[in-house]
């Protein structure tokens, strides 16, 4: 039995958290407490295997709530609860200590394995949980810009509805991450999220990828094999790169749009698939369109709501909260001088987030007990 102790005051949020934890394991018991004030009262009666703190609260905010746990009972994990606007006070709750932040509305899987993890943690010697590294969390989308803002709206709208989403943006811009955050608030997320790379596929082979093939239908073809729209029936099927599919491929893709059925490679029969598309490209699709490389048809399917990435450069107030966002979840803790973030944050990242996440795993294990300027000026390249 594991004793779980909720300080939150939202009464919505409190019976989401309860509802989707016992459902996962009925052997959870909860306590609440309604603010921080009371959630401190409660630290000081009783203890708990885990705490899940909301940040911010009336009479006491949950970094102050932290900080009392932190110091009177420091072995007990504490998970905290973030809105979007919150997320750089989250980040510096995670360097007081916390297990990991949660945001809202909370992430069902991420909420599940986070707690199974902390509670976990819970029985391990110290040395062992300062070396976990915090789950999931270099994969959250991140930023507090207009444009970051803009995309949460719009996800927020969108990912309940049935409608296809295409996402647009320059390679390492994060794109993946709105398709999962689409599926993961969506009606869909008990579902599969099953994701494609069509540039990676060879053209010859991402019909047998995409419908699947039947025993014989090419040489290799040694037994009946599902793909993907099967595979993510009931679910999301994610097709990242659509702009590189081939035109044959995009015939077959648009048919199983339009009739909600697939065939397989060298079938004639149909199968029924149920599946919402989200797409997402690098590339101006209306260009490859009037290039006669991409079906103006499918586009029109495919791009019912558009969401536009706007690359790093162009939301640079996101970066010191992406910096701080990937470094808490390394460990060690290393903390960073206010000239390396300066540096960094004046960079040019043509990569975009993908090499911003990668420079700062590099610096910290270069650099000794904190990053310096001195060690971005030295291990990246300008």
């Amino acid at each position: 039995m594991s004793n779980i102790l909720l300080i939150e005051d939202e009464d919505s949020i409190r019976r989401v958290l309860k509802k989707v934890l016992q459902e996962d394991n009925q052997s959870y018991q909860f306590t609440d407490a309604m603010d921080g004030q009371e959630g401190i009262s409660t630290v000081k009666e009783q203890e708990f295997d885990l705490i899940l703190c909301d940040i911010k609260m009336p009479k006491k905010d949950g970094i102050e709530v932290l900080d009392f746990i932190r110091n009177h009972t420091p072995t007990t994990p504490v998970v905290m609860i973030s809105g979007h606007g919150n997320l750089e006070t989250a980040v510096k709750a995670m360097r007081m200590g916390a297990f990991d932040y949660i945001s809202k509305p909370p992430d069902l899987n991420h909420l599940l394995s986070t707690v199974r993890s902390a509670l976990q943690s819970k029985s391990q010697p110290a040395p062992v949980q300062r070396a976990v590294k915090k789950p999931n969390v270099s994969q959250q989308m991140v930023g507090e810009s207009g444009a970051m803002q803009r995309i949460h709206k719009l996800i927020s709208k969108v990912a309940p509805t049935q409608a296809r989403v295409l996402v647009q943006g320059p390679n390492g811009s994060g794109k993946e991450l709105i398709a999962d955050a689409i599926h993961k608030h969506s009606l869909r997320y008990k579902g599969p999220f099953v994701e494609v790379n069509c540039a990676a596929i060879p053209s010859e082979l991402i019909e047998s990828e995409l419908f699947g093939h039947v025993k014989g239908a090419f040489t290799s073809a040694h037994k009946d094999r599902k793909g993907r729209f099967e595979a993510a029936h009931g679910g999301t099927l994610f097709l990242d790169e659509i702009g590189d599919m081939s035109l044959p491929a995009q015939a077959k893709v648009l048919r199983a749009l339009q009739e909600h059925k697939v065939q397989r490679v060298g079938s004639d029969k149909d199968i029924s698939v149920d599946v919402r598309v989200v797409t997402a490209t690098n590339k101006n699709l209306m260009e490859e369109i009037n290039a006669r490389r991409f079906r103006e048809d499918l586009f029109h399917r495919l791009a019912v709501i558009e969401i536009q990435v706007p690359p790093l450069n162009d939301r640079r107030s996101d970066i010191p909260l992406l910096i701080d966002h990937f470094n808490a979840a390394l460990t060690p803790f290393k903390s960073i001088e206010e000239g390396a973030m300066q540096l960094l944050t004046e960079m040019n990242w043509t990569g975009n987030v993908r090499q911003l996440r990668n420079v700062v795993e590099r610096l910290h294990i270069l650099s000794d007990d904190r990053i310096t300027a001195d060690a971005v000026k030295q291990y990246v390249n300008h």
